[in-house]
């Protein structure tokens, strides 16, 4: 299993599609009934997709997997009680076929089997590698991480004061889960190829007008290289490398595990958070619901 990418509905597609294309660093693989598709340097067909609609929403986020893998999945769904779509085929780039699922708090997840691959990219310092987790809020993080674990067949990695973090394949965390008083999309994060990456992307977001709402930093959980920014349609977003990757035999942290110094929370120390920018961009989408 491995998370492949997100699926975006925004006001004015255009304009978010520029940003991912001519800011960001995504490169655009075609649009098709009115949704357009960007992928990264990995053999991925597409990270993000973006669609027009009167206000924004995450439509789904997706994965992919074998057959009998999304069967599994299918069957404790249903066996649990979750919202489950109808199994259907999907015309995007790399096709395949699969189901919808939502989760507990209302979180959309996708699951597919891509019939078809891409040619991996030459590794490019100014452009993503990939989708490597979505954070999404959670009135109830513990239902939505039991529901991650029990249904879905996710891990948990760890789990701090406010955040439990879960993983569906290597890759420290796909999703994870923060604590607040809504369930809408926290953020998104882009995968770069080292920390000169990161840095050279913070630079190009300067140079565009749009500054870090936090880091450069190194996280705790993940021991990931991040920063930071809100993207002209409102979403957090972020760059990030050297996420960790780990084994059946991680031993899963514990708040306790995970406590910083005073005035600090990352390894560095040397970027505050704009908890205002923070507050808005964690407030702007909403997941539409399985049955919209």
């Amino acid at each position: 299993m491995k998370l492949r990418s997100i699926e975006l509905e925004v006001p004015d597609r255009e304009s978010a599609v520029r940003f991912f294309r001519d800011t960001w660093g995504l490169l655009e693989t075609g649009e098709r009934n009115g949704i357009s598709y960007l992928r990264g340097t990995e053999d991925i067909p597409y990270v993000v997709s973006v669609a027009q609609a009167s206000e924004p929403a995450v439509a789904a986020i997706t994965f992919c997997g074998s057959k009998p893998e999304l069967a599994r999945i299918r069957k404790r769904a249903a066996a649990a009680g979750a919202p489950l779509g109808p199994l259907r085929g999907f015309d995007e780039p790399g096709g395949g076929s699969g189901y919808l699922v939502e989760g507990p708090e209302g979180h959309v997840f996708r699951f597919v089997t891509e019939r078809k691959r891409v040619k991996k990219l030459r590794p490019d310092r100014d452009r993503p590698l990939q989708v490597t987790h979505v954070v999404l809020n959670a009135r109830d993080r513990e239902a939505c991480t039991r529901f991650a674990v029990e249904v879905l067949g996710f891990r948990l990695s760890d789990r701090t004061g406010f955040m439990d973090f879960v993983r569906c394949d290597r890759v420290h965390h796909a999703i994870a889960y923060a604590q607040s008083d809504n369930s809408l999309l926290n953020h998104i994060a882009f995968e770069m190829t080292d920390i000169d990456a990161v840095m050279r992307g913070i630079g190009r977001m300067k140079d565009a007008g749009m500054a870090t709402f936090w880091g450069p930093g190194r996280h705790g959980p993940g021991n990931n290289v991040f920063a930071y920014f809100v993207a002209p349609f409102g979403a957090a977003v972020e760059y990030t490398s050297e996420v960790q990757r780990v084994g059946s035999s991680y031993k899963t942290g514990k708040p306790e595990d995970w406590k910083w110094p005073p005035n600090r929370n990352d390894h560095w120390g040397v970027s505050a958070r704009n908890a205002d920018a923070i507050s808005r961009a964690e407030r702007k989408f909403r997941f539409r619901p399985l049955a919209a």
